[in-house]
């Protein structure tokens, strides 16, 4: 999608030093730049990497004010505005269509300008909103909601009852609202029966869900994934979880049932986290940290490490004194 350099400085908030007619297609890395694309630097040491490239023109901070060789788009922050512009530049999708293959019930009420890909199948009573597209193989049970500005990858299945805010993106293979892990067992037989896993799941504005990744419904409420969250690929978030507003969680981490993730927490990959423990406000937990069942973690700010997580500094003195142990045993 083309934009000129001064649409994308109004709608970015850049103050634009150069031609404000010239149109860009796409955004690059330097090395890859061509004559339509726009490129960024958040340092001056690349500054000049980036006048000399093919680049059409240059998000960069304050620093670059000076060059005048190219158009320059100024931004105090210019890894945000170049992500902000990839979102401009991305392909609008305007001729959305609902394949011949797709089902689509009756009962379905569908918004302006949705798309669905061959062979996506819609519930009953399932409710779509505007300029959303759901992809190919998709699954959408009976009862789901889904807001505006969605974009459900291909063969995501979304179980009855859920309910999607607006802005948000599933990527291919996820499974939303599945029934929790959740068993009783018969001390007389030794056999374990389920326990009701009936509640719904609720994801609200802004969520970003990752490939392959689950996220169970409550048992017998709900589970939340709150505004503007962001979940990477193959993460697991069991039933009856509640997960905060910008709480960014990587790649293989799991989540037991009933676990609490306040507001800004960040959560590196393969984090293990046992049931009914909470994890305080603007905490951060390094790679392959553990944290035991109905643990609390606060710390806005701290680095936790190591299983049982504790704070970093700790976990380093005591790699430090195991360390000088061995070596005096040896």
């Amino acid at each position: 999608m083309k934009q000129t350099l001064r649409n994308l400085a109004e709608r970015l908030g850049c103050r634009l030093l150069g031609d404000s007619s010239i149109t860009v297609t796409t955004v690059s890395s330097l090395q890859s730049a061509t004559s339509k694309g726009l490129v960024f630097v958040d340092d001056a040491q690349h500054l000049d990497a980036a006048l000399r490239s093919s680049a059409a023109a240059i998000i960069a901070g304050e620093f670059a004010a000076d060059s005048a060789s190219k158009p320059i788009l100024i931004s105090s922050h210019p890894r945000l505005a170049f992500a902000r512009a990839a979102k401009l530049l991305r392909d609008a999708d305007r001729n959305r269509v609902i394949h011949p293959s797709a089902i689509v019930p009756a009962s379905a009420q569908i918004g302006k300008n949705v798309a669905l890909g061959p062979r996506a199948i819609l519930g009953e009573n399932v409710k779509v909103g505007d300029e959303t597209t759901i992809g190919t193989g998709s699954a959408i049970g009976d009862e789901v909601v889904i807001g505006n500005h969605c974009r459900i990858d291909p063969n995501v299945t979304i179980y009855t009852g859920a309910t999607l805010g607006d802005r948000v993106i599933v990527q291919a293979g996820a499974v939303l609202g599945s029934e929790g892990f959740g068993y009783v067992r018969d001390e007389q037989t030794g056999r374990y029966e389920q326990s009701p896993q009936i509640g719904r799941l609720v994801i609200e504005d802004d969520v970003e869900i990752g490939a392959n990744s689950t996220i169970d419904r409550g048992a017998l409420d709900e589970t939340r994934i709150r505004r503007g969250s962001k979940i990477d690929n193959l993460v697991h978030i069991g039933h009856n979880c509640q997960i905060g507003e910008n709480v960014v969680i990587a790649a293989q981490t799991g989540l037991s049932g009933s676990v609490t993730i306040e507001d800004n927490v960040v959560m590196a990959g393969q984090v293990g986290i046992g049931d009914h423990a909470r994890v305080e406000s603007g905490a951060m937990i390094g790679g392959q940290g553990g944290i035991p069942s109905k643990k609390v973690l606060r710390g806005k700010g701290v680095v936790f490490w190591g299983t049982p997580a504790r704070p970093l500094k700790e976990y380093l003195k005591e790699l430090a004194f195991v360390s000088r142990s061995a070596k005096k045993n040896r």
